[in-house]
């Protein structure tokens, strides 16, 4: 839904396919320059599945939150989450990144959504501040599709991202970009085959 959303917002066919008239109309509706559309399209074209996935998917079994959330699942408390992305969101999230406890709701309220997977009360509302739109607060969605990659250009401001996107398109600059954005180097060779394929879309 979020690629279709981007692509009526910058004025091009909306069928859901990313290639050079996509990105070239974006870089251009954004105001970036070839090398950040690039780094920046790569990236966020890597973390949702090449712009399938805009909010996180917490639908899991006993199995992986004992995998995954270790800490909070000891003994056989994922039996009673198992499947139940709200209560996992809620449980997990709770008393973290400006949530409230487990009751408030807040962890599944204010879960992973967005280009760049902005999570938890504190980081909407900077990023409801960032856009001037309170609205996020009361509609945290429209993370997940009209401002899905506004909320990871927020991310790239806010993490000065940018600069390292100028020093050019090679692998020390992918690297580096993906450890700031991943905390290490997952699916780095994907990345770089992206970023490689939409620098070729915008020299």
């Amino acid at each position: 839904m979020s690629l279709k959303s981007l692509q009526t917002k910058i004025g091009v066919t909306a069928d859901g396919a990313f290639g050079p008239g996509t990105l070239k109309a974006a870089m251009a509706y954004y105001k970036l320059t070839p090398l950040r559309a690039t780094h920046f399209f790569a990236q966020t074209g890597h973390e949702t599945g090449e712009f399938k996935l805009f909010a996180e998917n917490l639908n899991y079994s006993i199995d992986g939150l004992k995998k995954i959330f270790p800490k909070y699942f000891p003994g056989t408390l994922a039996e009673g989450y198992a499947r139940n992305p709200e209560k996992i969101a809620n449980l997990v999230y709770g008393n973290r990144m400006g949530n409230g406890a487990e009751a408030s709701g807040d962890g599944y309220k204010f879960r992973g959504r967005g280009a760049l997977q902005l999570t938890g009360k504190s980081n909407y509302e900077a990023f409801s501040k960032y856009l001037n739109k309170p609205e996020i607060m009361t509609n945290p969605d429209l993370v997940a599709n009209e401002y899905a990659f506004e909320s990871a250009m927020f991310f790239f401001d806010k993490n000065k991202l940018w600069d390292i996107c100028d020093k050019g398109v090679d692998d020390a600059t992918i690297t580096a970009l993906t450890k700031r954005i991943n905390g290490g180097t997952n699916g780095l060779d994907h990345r770089k085959a992206l970023t490689l394929k939409y620098h070729g879309y915008v020299k």
